[in-house]
């Protein structure tokens, strides 16, 4: 495969920079990675992974948007209130790199769909705004051994960890979901819009470096964000040989998807 003259424009800055260069762009446009969620992390992720030559982006929401989402969601406009989360977000991939091909997805993954969808991407990320969602992503991706990165934020904080095969995996750190109850959503609390485009270029950043093959990534780490304090910290974590999941003896074998409802749901 060789660049096109307007590609080496459009990725000049790639191409020149050490240690990526041409193969890594080329790796760049000759992969696909599914977003989870076209929402606050989904947003920029999309953006600069379309922006980056990144060849095939699939997205997975089955939501709309309303105007609540304007304040952090920003691959969506304002015209777009009531649009189809995944129509809007393409439409805004494709004015800003025509080069990148969007696969709309809108649907809520769920334990039906989950491994059919996530087997078709070399990376998943997930941008979701629920616990049941991350926990599927992932079962699912250390069940294909599909890389992937997991993102959550709330309030003025957030955090995210990338894992591969062989590494820690989200049940290493977290076995098992939080009780409902327990559960903090955007909707209930709150959340700094900037948050979602600060954790969410980091999560494209791990994206990128793992498709083009550079850098160390987030894996057996723990990474979080305080706004308030303007703090990013780093926490060590290694896999569980117990873990239900990746361990020794692994006791869930089968996905299963925990019940929620999206907190466009719980507004109505």
């Amino acid at each position: 495969m060789e660049l096109s003259l307007e590609q080496k424009r459009r990725y000049n800055r790639h191409l020149i920079l050490d240690g990526f260069g041409k193969e890594g762009q080329l790796r760049l446009l000759q992969s696909k990675v599914l977003i989870v969620g076209a929402g606050g992390l989904g947003s920029p992720v999309a953006l600069y992974l379309a922006a980056s030559g990144v060849g095939t982006i699939g997205l997975v929401d089955g939501d709309m948007v309303s105007m609540t989402n304007l304040q952090r969601q920003v691959i969506h406009a304002t015209k777009d209130v009531g649009r189809m989360k995944v129509d809007s977000a393409e439409e805004s991939i494709r004015e800003l790199n025509p080069d990148v091909t969007v696969v709309k997805h809108p649907v809520y993954l769920s334990e039906d769909n989950a491994a059919d969808l996530i087997r078709q991407y070399d990376f998943v990320i997930d941008g979701s705004d629920n616990f049941a969602t991350k926990y599927l992503v992932n079962d699912a991706c250390v069940m294909l051994g599909k890389a992937c990165s997991i993102g959550g934020i709330s309030r003025y904080s957030g955090q995210l960890m990338t894992l591969v095969p062989g590494s820690a995996c989200y049940r290493c750190l977290f076995p098992e979901p939080p009780a409902v109850k327990d559960v903090e959503t955007c909707a209930t609390v709150g959340v700094l819009g900037c948050i979602a485009g600060m954790l969410g270029t980091v999560q494209a950043t791990e994206c990128i470096k793992y498709l083009a093959g550079v850098g160390t990534l987030l894996t057996d780490t723990l990474l979080t964000f305080d706004a308030l304090t303007m703090q990013w910290n780093r926490f060590d974590a290694s896999r569980d040989e117990h873990c239900a999941l990746c361990g020794q003896q692994p006791t869930i074998t089968q996905l299963k998807e925990y019940a929620f409802q999206p907190c466009s749901k719980k507004r109505n």
